[in-house]
């Protein structure tokens, strides 16, 4: 497609709003009610939270009007980046929400025991400490946010008159995982196996720390080769906004299966095959540098794949 493509006038404009814009104000809605009600008797950074949530508000609006004045491509793509971009700030609010609820890593480490007879997340990187392999599996991690531009992007140029499902069912999945990490507490091996001790870990032992991670956030390392490029691009992804929270299931591994979904569905076998190669790898990195256990990554690919078919069928019927 031609570049200029990207600023030709709409010859049928979106009228109003977008169903990823409906999905994401419905989402700050229903975690300001929950954020309001959870700040009565625990301490929680209500005020700046419900600002952010304000000012994507107008800032949803702000879009809305300035594709009206200029409907086209490129005036669309920002309305759905602005939202994709502000993703980063949803995440740890999950933590400021769960945290107030006991935790619940005993139970899933104590199934992850039972199901693999070990702890892949204290194994692997143990076991695979080669620099080959800690690169390749955190290239795999960090994969991440490219094939969601990729994805983005070829439907912009390729897919356009999908481009709003695409927005829809790439948004919505990542605030269904949200909403679970709000109910679901659980840290992760990084953040569990610290509060315990790997000692107690490796032993199979797996005790209940109740309220612990409600004013604590010490996590282990990142293992692997120390030297990498990717090995340093996690640590500062990590450091970025990772929060004792949102481990199960994976929602790098879940979002990244619906992108795969929408690669295929977009009828682009060679986007579909130079994509996989990357969740492969993704799914491994997630519990290699323990931000998950196992079980998290598998469960991800099926509520991946459910989310995915279930967004698309609440757009459909929408529409």
């Amino acid at each position: 497609m031609d570049l200029k493509q990207l600023f030709a006038r709409d010859e049928q404009p979106r009228q109003g709003f977008l169903a990823f814009e409906w999905l994401i104000m419905a989402y700050l809605v229903l975690t300001s009610i929950l954020m309001t009600y959870y700040s009565f008797g625990h301490e929680m950074h209500l005020m700046p939270m419900l600002s952010v949530r304000l000012q994507t508000l107008a800032a949803i609006f702000l879009l809305k009007e300035i594709y009206a004045l200029k409907p086209c491509r490129f005036t669309m793509f920002l309305r759905a980046l602005a939202q994709m971009l502000l993703l980063g700030l949803w995440y740890p609010d999950t933590y400021e929400l769960n945290r107030v609820l006991p935790n619940l890593d005993h139970v899933f480490a104590q199934w992850e025991q039972t199901l693999f007879g070990c702890q892949p997340a204290l194994l692997f990187a143990q076991q695979y400490p080669q620099p080959l392999v800690s690169e390749l599996v955190k290239m795999g991690y960090e994969s991440y946010y490219v094939v969601m531009v990729v994805v983005m992007l070829y439907y912009l140029f390729k897919r356009f008159e999908d481009f709003d499902r695409m927005a829809f069912i790439m948004l919505g999945g990542f605030f269904l995982f949200y909403l679970v990490f709000i109910f679901l507490p659980v840290a992760g091996p990084q953040f569990y196996y610290c509060a315990v001790g790997v000692d107690q870990i490796a032993q199979g032992v797996f005790p209940n720390v109740g309220y612990y991670f409600e004013n604590n956030t010490d996590c282990l390392p990142i293992p692997g080769w120390q030297d990498g490029l990717f090995h340093q691009l996690t640590i500062i992804s990590h450091d970025a906004g990772e929060r004792p929270t949102a481990a199960f299931p994976s929602s790098h591994v879940g979002v990244t299966t619906i992108l795969l979904w929408l690669a295929w569905q977009a009828r682009s076998r060679w986007l579909f095959f130079c994509l996989l190669p990357c969740a492969v790898l993704m799914f491994f990195g997630t519990f290699y540098i323990m931000a998950h256990y196992a079980i998290d990554a598998v469960a991800g690919v099926f509520v991946g794949t459910v989310y995915y078919f279930l967004l698309r069928y609440i757009y459909k019927k929408s529409r």
